[in-house]
């Protein structure tokens, strides 16, 4: 059968993103980029004949399913965000802000990798193989069978990979790799597509596992086109206070395991350590107690994280007062100050709001409105919450208390690091069974659970 070969007209196309349009505009549709798009040639599109395949299909009882069996790093915080391990033939797309702590971690897991009888090969396309290895030398991630190589040109890659035949390989970063079969520098979209595809096929053909380094833009998206997420089998998300030592590991895509899961991790001088207990990096002195404060408990996957959240609402005479957050949703802190003064009464318009969580840590779920409230609402008063008090509930526009999935899980949690009071939604107390020795209040508004928190203490 004949190859038919049509034309397509020129077109224009991101360079960041990779979106494509029929005319020039000055903002890209899908990455909202400025100046970034220009002009292609003319695509031959052409259709291609069947031909015989060397790996032909087989019946699905006859696969073998060890190969999808996972292997693990030697860290466990980083199993956990994987879904148990590295499996063979995947490849893992790591990104995050610069020194967050993506090589510190990779170069660990490499290590230990290396220390389990495996061959591992690191590729550092940013910097000389003397600074990795000081790097290795100071976090004591030195092992035999770790190989290291300092190549940006995709062949050569290729053929260090040929030659050692390693069982995990880690590419720093994606975007320093270049093919010299495409046109355009290191990084552009048509390199990042041509590298990350020559890996994506090598690493299934010959079941090779690759953690690839992606960097991230501006607004902390991870940069180059966004097939590149789509084409890898796991997406991680480095996430943390580059001021703190804190540092949180999300999955954003994983076909392997959950994508519900979060690591904790201690950067320091000496490497990067998993913390399996991570609830009282996130509170502040319990011996102080002063208004304006109240803790919560979220669950990140099937983990509970106590969290302490801290606000300061002062008078002020300007006619547009400040509303700063830190670590929680600014728009979801607006929606909860106007239910406080619509449905509470508690007098916030004309108040500076400063809102912030204890630790660098980022609070979404829905859950901390509660927490979120009272403390407003004990700034305001300037009454400090009840001693060793917790607080979990959804705040609803009509002022509702709505409820919380897991509320025994996150108990439980609560009252293994001393906390005896809860204040909960209603109905919750028949969701299972309640911590010994901690009492639980039941809410079903907003104005009731501040008239009950902020009270004098007779």
């Amino acid at each position: 059968m004949a190859t038919k070969a049509t034309t397509r007209p020129a077109g224009y196309r991101c360079s960041e993103c990779g979106w494509a349009a029929i005319k020039w505009v000055g903002r890209c549709g899908e990455c909202q980029a400025w100046g970034t798009i220009s002009e292609i040639g003319a695509v031959k599109v052409r259709t291609a004949a069947a031909v015989v395949t060397d790996r032909p299909a087989i019946r699905i009882g006859e696969v073998d399913a060890r190969r999808a069996e996972a292997r693990t790093t030697g860290v466990s915080e980083f199993d956990r965000v994987l879904g148990g391990g590295l499996v063979r033939g995947a490849v893992v797309l790591v990104a995050g802000e610069p020194g967050i702590g993506k090589s510190t971690l990779l170069l660990d897991v490499a290590a230990r990798a290396a220390r389990a009888d495996q061959t591992v090969l690191y590729i550092s396309g940013e910097e000389s193989a003397a600074q990795v290895r000081m790097r290795a030398e100071r976090i004591e991630a030195m092992a035999k069978n770790l190989f290291l190589a300092a190549e940006t040109d995709l062949a050569s890659v290729l053929g260090q990979i040929a030659q050692i035949e390693p069982d995990l390989v880690i590419i720093d970063s994606v975007q320093t790799i270049a093919s010299g079969e495409v046109e355009g520098s290191a990084g552009n979209v048509s390199q990042v597509r041509e590298v990350a595809a020559s890996l994506i096929q090598l690493a299934k053909a010959r079941g090779i596992s690759i953690l690839l380094v992606g960097h991230v833009t501006k607004d902390g998206s991870i940069a180059g086109p966004r097939v590149l997420e789509h084409l890898v089998d796991v997406v991680i998300q480095f996430e943390g206070d580059r001021h703190s030592r804190l540092r949180l590991v999300r999955a954003v895509k994983n076909r392997y395991g959950p994508t519900d899961e979060v690591g904790c991790f201690d950067l320091s001088d000496v490497g990067i350590v998993g913390l399996p207990d991570p609830s009282g990096l996130f509170l502040s002195s319990r011996d102080l107690v002063v208004p304006g404060t109240c803790v919560t408990v979220t669950l990140e996957g099937r983990r509970p994280l106590v969290t302490e959240v801290q606000a300061l609402l002062s008078p002020t005479t300007a006619p547009s007062p400040r509303r700063t957050t830190s670590g929680l949703d600014g728009s979801r802190v607006a929606m909860i100050l106007a239910v406080l003064d619509k449905r509470a009464g508690v007098p916030v318009r004309q108040a500076d709001c400063y809102v912030s969580t204890v630790g660098g840590v980022k609070v979404s779920e829905p859950s901390s409105d509660l927490a979120i409230a009272l403390a407003m609402a004990s700034s305001v008063s300037d009454r400090a919450l009840p001693h060793g008090t917790v607080a979990m509930g959804e705040v609803g526009l009509a002022g509702e208390i709505r409820a919380v999935t897991g509320i025994p899980r996150r108990l439980a949690e609560a009252a293994r690091l001393g906390f005896r009071k809860a204040v909960v939604p209603a109905g919750s107390l028949g969701n299972g069974p309640m911590p010994e020795g901690m009492r639980v209040i039941e809410v079903s508004d907003i104005r009731r659970a501040v008239n009950l928190m902020t009270q004098p203490v007779s």
